[in-house]
């Protein structure tokens, strides 16, 4: 991935990576997931505003299935 497109995607709010005290990005696992998620929406004709929307409704569906599973378990 190019440098830019990190840096836009960011600025998008696609991904939020840590920093360093110098300011250096940090990517986490899931934030390389999270890349790789991108790159897959962009290959499948979806702009970064779309893409947003994906990756919201999909964190949403984590959080809602975290909640069922907590439920169950009481």
């Amino acid at each position: 991935m190019e440098v830019q497109n990190l840096r836009v995607y960011e600025r998008r709010g696609l991904l939020e990576p840590d920093r360093t005290s110098g300011g250096t990005r940090l990517y986490s696992a899931d934030d390389i997931d999270r890349l790789h998620r991108i790159r897959d929406l962009l290959a499948a004709g979806l702009n970064l505003a779309g893409i947003a929307h994906v990756l919201a409704l999909e964190d949403r569906v984590r959080s809602l299935e975290a909640q069922v599973a907590r439920l169950r378990a009481r």
